[in-house]
């Protein structure tokens, strides 16, 4: 009995995060439910007072019932805040129209922020005057930006571009964890103390001077 209920169990709906290509290939799935028709293609209605044959009517009939299983499916994936700016949704077609013309364009969108975020990642220098604490938080802040647009920054990356964009006064102490450490191993967390402590002991030479 138990084996019986298990095959008619209700498969996850995969709910939209705001990627819309991982979403839409996610909810392609719906081919395989036999859904997919009433979305690509999609059905038409016949026109008020039309005369059906009654094959024709089953297969009306047919279709209405597999387009409301389709936005009942959707409808589960979609957030209600979403649902609310479509103008059209009668259909799943509609639906799923909507959210191609809503987020796919995103993607472009997307892609422009994102190589804005590589350029000035690359730009990114400390400033005389700096403190080590505020650096390291511009520099995570665009790579943090960088990582929501769906860029990989591992740790390397961001030790490697604080490492070659600190003020000549880290020289020496660049030179030193180059020379001691393998930065490919070393974390943010881990470069940002070494740093603190050469920019405590300049800060205590300058008061002594």
């Amino acid at each position: 009995m138990a084996a019986e209920n298990a095959s008619f169990q209700v498969p996850s709906v995969p709910k939209f995060d705001g990627d819309y290509e991982h979403w839409s290939l996610l909810m392609k799935t719906l081919k395989s439910k036999e859904h997919w028709v009433v979305i690509e293609p999609g059905y038409t209605e016949p026109r008020e007072g039309a005369e059906l044959t009654p094959a024709q009517q089953t297969s009306l009939d047919a279709m209405r019932l597999k387009d409301l299983k389709a936005q009942n499916y959707l409808f589960q994936s979609i957030d209600k805040q979403i649902v609310k700016t479509m103008t059209r949704k009668d259909t799943a077609k509609q639906i799923w129209d909507a959210m191609k013309n809503k987020y796919q364009g995103n993607v472009r969108v997307k892609k422009a922020q994102l190589q804005r975020l590589r350029r000035e990642f690359e730009t990114l220098e400390m400033k005389e005057g700096e403190s080590i604490t505020e650096y390291f938080g511009r520099v995570m802040t665009t790579a943090n930006e960088m990582r929501n647009f769906g860029e990989e920054m591992d740790d390397v990356k961001v030790v490697e571009k604080i490492l070659r964009s600190l003020t000549e006064n880290f020289n020496y102490v660049v030179c030193s964890i180059e020379e001691s450490k393998d930065t490919d191993e070393m974390t943010v967390d881990e470069l940002q103390s070494s740093l603190l402590v050469h920019e405590q002991k300049l800060c205590r030479r300058t008061n002594d001077d």
